[in-house]
């Protein structure tokens, strides 16, 4: 069964509460906020990553040096990359529902507002 409708017409459809609240200067903070985030966050991880990268191709004496027993600094170092995915996502949560959830908490009721209290 085909539709005479197509993908443009139905996107064109839409509920126009959708534009309201794009256009919110509460949306506009609110990406604000999470690109203030995410933005950095990333860039540290991404450069965090490509020097441990860098080092394990051109300073291998650097990386092979024993820390502790058989524990060496390229060993430590991988795990540190765990570690940094953790805290990340940590710092995050605890970032998200301080300074993103309450905004998006307004502009979900102001949604469900528009729809009659109905999700």
């Amino acid at each position: 069964m085909t539709s005479d409708i197509s993908p443009h017409d139905m996107a064109a459809r839409h509920d126009p509460v959708y534009d309201e609240l794009h256009a919110s200067p509460e949306f506009t903070e609110l990406k604000r906020r999470y690109r203030g985030f995410v933005f950095p966050a990333t860039l540290a991880f991404l450069s965090w990553y490509l020097l441990y990268v860098v080092l394990s191709n051109w300073a291998g004496d650097f990386m092979s040096k024993q820390v502790v027993g058989n524990v060496n600094v390229a060993l430590v170092f991988g795990l540190l990359q765990f570690a940094t995915t953790f805290l990340i996502a940590w710092l995050y949560a605890r970032y998200s529902s301080a300074r993103l959830d309450p905004l998006a908490g307004e502009l979900d009721a102001r949604y469900v507002a528009h729809q009659g209290g109905e999700r």
